[in-house]
């Protein structure tokens, strides 16, 4: 019992230090965003627990989209929907609206997510789709190609499967990125390359998994060959993550 009590006490302690240490780092270089009790704001740089916050909103439709009006980003939220007796819908869907703080078109333009997938689709541009297209190409990025959101269907539509991400438009398939002066970078074209867009994908890629729940590329399975597949599965703030 008294080696019980000692461990507790220990891990109470180790908590505490962990949570003074964060504390300092934070207020030192004046980043409330590496805090995991801060308000979320996505006009802030990405910080050590702004996935973790992105995520949790998956739970809370009104403050996610208290997010996006903050941010300055404009969208329109689209009617709630139900199928296959509730197995299939939304409740929180968003779809972009023009002008605002966002500026990268989708194509097709009618795309419409989850709130939470909107507010991380946001700072990924901001904070690692546009910066990595100006260091690699000087240029910036003014429309991603995708394949869609909502789909009412299970994993890989494989019968018996769990359902889909995309059966709650949780999910959205990127496939192509248009640059400035009409450059196209594909997923299906120039992931297995070594040039430029290679390396785009890449770090574009690498800057989605600190913003989604789950991210697979085509480093995960021939499925994912043509596109990246970037979710916000409702796990909860400290649920598990996945990046492929």
């Amino acid at each position: 019992m008294k080696l019980l009590r000692n461990s507790l006490a220990a891990i109470v302690v180790a908590a505490l230090l962990l949570t003074l240490v964060l504390l300092l780092y934070a207020l030192v270089r004046n980043r409330p965003q590496d805090l995991p009790w801060t308000e979320l704001d996505l006009g802030k740089p990405v910080g050590l627990f702004t996935g973790r916050k992105l995520a949790g909103l998956t739970e809370d439709f009104p403050a996610c989209r208290k997010a996006l009006d903050k941010a300055g980003v404009r969208y329109t939220a689209l009617a709630p929907l139900s199928e296959q007796g509730g197995e299939c819908g939304y409740a929180d869907v968003v779809r972009f609206a023009p002008g605002g703080a966002r500026r990268i078109r989708f194509a097709p333009g009618d795309l419409g997510v989850s709130c939470p997938v909107a507010a991380a689709l946001a700072v990924w541009e901001w904070e690692v789709v546009q910066p990595a297209a100006r260091r690699t190409f000087n240029q910036r990025v003014t429309e991603i190609e995708h394949f869609g959101s909502y789909n009412c269907r299970r994993m890989y539509n494989r019968e018996g499967a769990s359902w889909s991400e995309h059966s709650t438009a949780d999910a959205v398939d990127v496939a192509a990125f248009r640059l400035a002066d009409g450059t196209r970078i594909t997923l299906v074209g120039d992931w297995a390359g070594r040039g430029q867009k290679a390396r785009f994908l890449r770090e574009v890629r690498d800057g989605a998994c600190s913003l989604f729940s789950t991210v697979l590329s085509p480093d995960y399975n021939a499925a994912h060959r043509d596109h990246f597949h970037l979710d916000q599965a409702e796990r909860g703030e400290m649920g598990w993550r996945a990046c492929r």
